[in-house]
């Protein structure tokens, strides 16, 4: 089965196992029928506009408060509007805003390496990956274990820290959030060494320029003692609102391995969870509690995706698909009991030992 890249515009998924393609080829035409496939411009203008005048309002606003340590409020403003920016650059990637790859790519690098830290080149692959194979344990990117673990097979086969973490990692799951846009930075300047990378050189100036700026800003206006205050409280709650923009998403959802994969409906389906909300939620997290048909759909304009909702959820009705959705909290404990559960092993050893 052929799953679309980050960067298409159609999705063509071809027969596989687990099932037929005929089953999304049905729901797409469905979903091409209402219109939902096509461009939302005046929306990404106005979105794009909001997200600019809130990034340079926040920056002004660090100008003028200067020597003060309301500057902290100020950062954790910034830290919303560098994950609302970073949002806006997930949705550039997946050629919602822009129908060419040029366009796409310079505005994907201008917003993420030079406007935040973050890597385009090095999210871009991996996101691609991601949306490719969701919670496959050897295929995506996001569950491979690292300081955390995702699976029982992961947690018995753990060493180091993340066997010490995983023990008690539901309750050190938030925190540990915190250093999510540390890790950030850090896993797009570590790319640079990838040839695969495209442009690594200009995705390295534009990541090194964006860093100089930030701490040359900081520093110039701040003492010591604040500017690094600034630099943890803004780093910290970025990651923490990324985190949490994420976490709900497959978190807690059914794990695949080896050769199990379902066909692309309901691969996509089945190991994604939507967050219900209005208008708020919707704000907060970039649409992206919409997952679901996020995951069907990557290039479809973020507004759509509520629309399309109603279509994707009585057509898995209709086919006998598990839909899942569940409120924010309720989607954050979901995620919360999964990682509680997987860590068991590790703590029966302990058990064992003691």
């Amino acid at each position: 089965m052929t799953t679309p890249a980050l960067v298409s515009t159609s999705v063509t998924p071809s027969p596989r196992r687990g099932g037929t393609d005929g089953d999304y080829a049905r729901l797409l035409r469905r979903i091409s029928e209402a219109g939902l496939m096509n461009r939302r411009p005046r929306y990404y203008t106005v979105r794009l506009g909001l997200v600019g005048i809130a990034f340079a309002g926040g920056w002004a606003a660090f100008v003028l408060v200067g020597d003060s340590w309301w500057t902290l409020a100020v950062a954790a403003f910034m830290a919303v509007t560098f994950a609302q920016t970073a949002l806006v650059m997930h949705d550039v990637a997946h050629r919602q805003v822009f129908r060419l790859r040029q366009r796409t790519e310079i505005v994907g690098r201008i917003v993420g390496n030079a406007g935040i830290g973050l890597g385009y080149g090095w999210w871009q692959d991996k996101h691609t990956r991601h949306h490719a194979n969701p919670n496959h344990e050897e295929l995506d990117p996001d569950v491979a274990p690292d300081l955390l673990v995702w699976s029982q097979r992961q947690a018995r086969a753990s060493r180091g820290p993340a066997r010490l973490i995983g023990r008690a990692q539901a309750y050190l799951f938030f925190p540990l959030l915190m250093l999510e846009g540390l890790n950030l930075h850090v896993a797009g300047v570590r790319a640079l060494r990838n040839r695969s990378v495209k442009h690594r050189a200009l995705e390295g100036a534009l990541l090194f320029g964006h860093f100089i700026a930030y701490l040359a800003v900081l520093f110039a206006v701040l003492p010591a003692d604040k500017a690094f205050a600034f630099l943890a409280v803004h780093q910290a709650l970025f990651g923490l609102y990324m985190g949490c923009t994420f976490a709900p998403n497959h978190k807690g959802m059914p794990t695949l391995t080896g050769d199990d994969r379902p066909n692309y409906l309901r691969r996509q389906v089945l190991t994604s969870r939507n967050v219900r909300g209005g208008v708020l939620t919707d704000i907060a997290l970039g649409g992206l509690n919409y997952q679901i048909e996020h995951h069907l759909f990557p290039s479809m304009p973020t507004p759509n995706l509520r629309h399309a909702r109603v279509i994707v959820r009585d057509y898995c009705a209709e086919i006998g698909v598990a839909y899942h959705e569940t409120g924010l909290i309720r989607s954050y404990s979901e995620a919360l009991k999964h990682m509680h559960h997987v860590g068991a092993p590790l703590r029966a050893d302990d058990g064992h030992r003691a």
